[in-house]
C-alpha cells in the first residue's frame, strides 16, 4: 500500500510544480532532459520514447505541443532505415535550464530531503532491480544512459 500511496502522490505532484511554473509537464520535461544528453541535442524518437517511458503514439504528441513551442524540432534522417529524430532547439534548452531549479527543489523536497544518504543509495538499487523487472528494455536503457552520463562527468 505505501508503494501505491507513493506513486499515486510523487509524480503529480512534480508534475503540478512543473506546470505551474515552467508550462510544461514531467513527461515534456523528461523529454527536453534526454535530449540535451547528447552533443548534438538529438535523439531518435524509439530511443528517446524508451527512455522517458512513453509510447511513441505519446511522444509524437508531446512532440507536437513542444513543437509548436519552439522548443524541439523534428529531423528525418536516412540512411539503412529511415526514421525521425527529435532535436532540442537552443530555445528548449533555455526553458529546460530554466525549468531544472524549480523541478530539482521540488523533487529534493518531497523524496531526498526526507531520505537518509543510505536510503537514498538503497532507494537507487531498489529502482533499479524494480525497473529491470518491470520492463528489461527501460532498465537497459536507463543502465547505458547511467553508463553514459557517469563517463561524460569522468571527461
Amino acid at each position: 500500500m505505501t508503494l501505491v500511496a507513493m506513486l499515486m502522490s510523487v509524480p503529480p505532484a512534480i508534475d503540478a510544480q512543473l506546470k505551474r511554473d515552467s508550462g510544461i509537464n514531467f513527461f515534456e520535461y523528461s523529454m527536453l532532459s534526454q535530449l540535451s544528453v547528447p552533443p548534438n541535442r538529438a535523439l531518435q524518437m524509439t530511443r528517446l520514447a524508451q527512455l522517458v517511458g512513453g509510447t511513441l503514439s505519446r511522444l509524437s504528441h508531446a512532440a507536437s505541443r513542444l513543437e509548436q513551442q519552439g522548443l524541439v524540432r523534428r529531423r528525418v534522417i536516412t540512411g539503412e532505415s529511415r526514421a525521425t529524430e527529435l532535436v532540442l532547439t537552443d530555445e528548449g534548452m533555455a526553458a529546460l535550464v530554466a525549468a531544472a531549479p524549480g523541478h530539482v527543489r521540488e523533487a529534493r523536497r518531497l523524496v531526498f530531503d526526507v531520505l537518509t544518504r543510505e536510503q537514498v543509495t538503497q532507494l537507487r538499487e531498489i529502482a533499479r532491480a524494480v525497473t529491470g523487472a518491470a520492463s528489461p528494455e527501460v532498465g537497459e536503457a536507463l543502465q547505458r544512459a547511467i553508463a553514459e552520463a557517469d563517463a561524460g562527468e569522468a571527461c
